[in-house]
């Protein structure tokens, strides 16, 4: 897998998380259509560019992933 490859899949993954629901990792997975390796490197790609935004859902306990939007004045 190159970078070129995980970038584009990184956008799968960006194209899931905008319409700003809170994601548990299987589901986002799962819609992504990505492997294994593929998810996680593309979910690396968008944390190391600060675009997501990591958490525990209450009620069971899962990992969490939602859209990291800054906004600037």
């Amino acid at each position: 897998m190159d970078k070129n490859v995980i970038g584009l899949n990184a956008g799968v993954l960006w194209n899931l998380l905008a319409n700003n629901k809170l994601w548990e990792m299987h589901e986002l997975q799962k819609a992504s259509g990505l492997d294994t390796p593929e998810f996680f490197a593309a979910l690396g790609w968008l944390a190391r560019e600060g675009k997501v935004d990591f958490g525990h859902d209450g009620e069971n306990g899962d990992e969490t992933v939602t859209l990291m939007v800054s906004i600037y004045y």
